[in-house]
């Protein structure tokens, strides 16, 4: 069955202004509110709980070079979040993570590769890729959790206890990106499949799924990045940018790639700039739609 775990977190982003925390971390109350978890709990899910994180700090005045903001409540953020994937594994149930922002996936990769790893499939507006190999300005994980996720980031985040990188970069699937994204053609080179919006829109689903599916293998993370969207129908996300997916594709593309998975992670929505509730209202339509069969094609 499906186990929700709620990671209210924004410590991967950064500030939307000095001093300020970003919103992300209020997306599974509002979802909750807007009936997600009923839905879901209707529907045969079970309630795996909270793992709250630290508190954000605006430590860019602060931060030594060579770490990323909230370092250590990141990391302690990360491992607690395992642990409760791994409990949530080790009773058969395929969990679905209500970030939160993009570093928890992090979390997830650390879980999965201290039980031998599983493929990759990153649904995201963008790469994800920045890392200090490519960028001087190494600083939100949310904008580099995909980089550290195969191993291409500072050890403190890319090696938790041992275990990176998370995922191999081959069983790596990246979808999403805009055609400007910087760092695209690197992604092109290191994953095992990448994909931009652009092209995802103009090719037959069935084909487009098979494609992902048998670079990532079965039993892969899915981890949805809600700024995949097309700002027109999802503007509440931290880094909006024109190009993106609209909600029958993306809900079709979950449908077809959920039941491959292992489990489910939901980052970025931001319900500050949703201030009437229609926003989390659309996302939890497509959470139950695309991911209401996650796990179900797996062996449990």
């Amino acid at each position: 069955m499906i186990a929700l775990v709620a990671a209210p977190s924004s410590l991967g982003l950064r500030p939307p202004r000095p001093g300020a925390v970003p919103g992300a971390w209020r997306a599974p109350e509002a979802l909750r509110a807007a009936g997600l978890s009923e839905r879901l709990l209707a529907a045969g899910a079970r309630d795996a709980g909270t793992v709250p994180a630290g508190p954000y700090l605006d430590d860019d005045a602060s931060r030594a070079p060579g770490h990323v903001r909230n370092e250590a409540a990141l990391i302690e953020h990360s491992r607690r979040l395992a642990q409760r994937l791994d409990e949530v594994l080790d009773a058969g149930d395929a969990p679905l993570v209500l970030g939160g922002d993009c570093s928890i996936l992090l979390g997830a990769g650390l879980a999965l590769a201290r039980r031998g790893g599983t493929g990759l499939v990153h649904l995201d507006g963008h790469t994800d890729f920045r890392h200090p190999g490519n960028s001087a300005t190494c600083a939100s994980v949310a904008g580099e959790d995909l980089a550290a996720a195969v191993g291409l980031h500072w050890p403190a985040i890319a090696d938790l206890d041992g275990a990176g990188p998370y995922f191999d970069a081959a069983r790596a699937v990246h979808l999403g990106h805009r055609d400007d994204d910087e760092h695209a053609d690197e992604a092109r080179r290191t994953l095992g499949l990448v994909v931009s919006a652009a092209q995802a829109l103009v090719q037959p689903m069935p084909q487009l799924a098979e494609r992902v599916r048998a670079t990532a293998g079965a039993g892969y993370w899915l981890q949805l990045d809600v700024d995949l969207l097309d700002p027109s129908v999802m503007p509440a996300v931290d880094s909006p940018d024109p190009g993106g997916l609209d909600v029958e594709t993306l809900t079709a593309l979950l449908a077809e790639l959920a039941p491959a998975a292992i489990g489910a992670s939901v980052t970025v929505f931001d319900p500050e700039l949703d201030p009437d509730g229609r926003y989390a209202g659309l996302l939890t339509e497509l959470v139950v739609e695309g991911f209401g069969a996650l796990g179900s094609a797996l062996p449990r």
